[in-house]
């Protein structure tokens, strides 16, 4: 297995580096795994931390900026980072406000979060948190109890960062961060297996001319593994998993989400056919999101995302945001 890396050992490390050359708006302490937005703390708003194992990217290094969260932890490669971190990342953006802990929900990141909240408040600042558990394909996983969090990560991220930036106090902040993971669902395919730095080579085995469906972030399995399908199947088999779930009478924001190892050109392609779908079973797209942002490192695939939205929803969702990995109206 072939990888544009030094060591295994530094990979995290390295990124941060580069990171940190590339984004001079943002503070990369890169012995300590925390990423700030320069500006902060930011006077009388409430901040967004949130963080997770390595190998997501842009996921949620590139959400780190105006708009969107205030600081990012980066664990290792699939491994939560540890409260110290989170605890760190929080008394850096604290204004006096409030932090909203952003959690995926696996059983590392909710125990540390939970620790790290706890040890936040002992210093004197409040903490709220919201669980992101968007994803319909497995009601456990290897690391979850409940549902895995997964692309609607991205999307309560943006939303309450918006709330935030708007000047909204922590309860409602929080409160749009809950109502945003009520109304997203997900649903993830797997072409290939993802190879992890440490291991050199596949996490799992996926045998050619097979796909997995509901395929988890990190590799856990789905529902079920099928004899390759086109395009237009997966469509098909992806938004009937999530609309059985979700029955939204709303428009929806909608993304299109590649695990990393899949072009722009069949994730438009897919894109294509999930909005086919959509349109025979009557919904309607407010916004649209093509590309890769949920990562699972060099997996080839892709995920679906829908997001019910009310008008607010919908105004906070097109607030201006600049980061790494998401900009517009700025």
């Amino acid at each position: 297995m072939r990888m544009l890396i030094n060591v295994a050992e530094t990979v995290v490390a390295d990124a941060l580096r580069g990171i940190a050359a590339a984004h001079p708006e943002l503070t990369v302490d890169v012995e300590n795994r925390v990423i700030v937005r320069r500006d902060a703390p930011v006077e009388g708003k409430v901040a967004l931390v949130s963080g997770g194992g390595s190998g997501h990217e842009p996921l949620h290094s590139g959400f780190v900026g105006p708009g969107m969260l205030s600081a990012a932890l980066p664990g290792e490669v699939f491994t939560s980072p540890v409260p110290d971190q989170m605890v760190r990342a929080a008394a850096a953006v604290d204004s006096g406000a409030g932090v909203l802990f952003v959690v995926k929900n696996y059983t590392g990141d909710v125990l540390n979060f939970d620790m790290a909240a706890e040890l936040a408040e002992d210093e004197g600042i409040q903490v709220a948190k919201v669980l992101v558990d968007d994803d319909v394909a497995v009601t456990d996983s290897l690391y979850t109890a409940g549902r895995r969090g997964t692309g609607g990560t991205l999307f309560v991220e943006k939303l309450a960062g918006a709330a935030a930036d708007a000047g909204m106090p922590l309860e409602r902040v929080e409160a749009v961060a809950r109502r945003v993971n009520e109304n997203t669902r997900s649903f993830g395919v797997a072409l290939s297996a993802c190879s992890t730095p440490a291991k050199g080579g596949p996490t799992f085995d996926l045998p050619s001319g097979e796909l997995e469906l509901g395929v988890g972030i990190h590799g856990e399995p789905g529902r079920e593994r099928r004899p390759m399908m086109t395009s237009r199947e997966v469509a098909d088999f992806a938004v009937n998993a999530v609309l059985e779930d979700l029955a939204p009478h709303n428009p929806v924001l909608l993304l299109v989400n590649g695990m990393g190892g899949t072009p722009l050109l069949e994730l438009y392609g897919f894109s294509a056919e999930i909005q086919r779908v959509l349109v025979e079973r009557g919904v309607a797209v407010a916004r649209t999101l093509v590309g890769n942002y949920v990562t699972s490192l060099d997996m080839a695939g892709a995920s679906v995302t829908l997001c019910q939205v009310d008008e607010e929803m919908l105004r906070l969702w097109d607030a201006p945001v600049r980061t790494p990995a998401l900009r517009w109206g700025c």
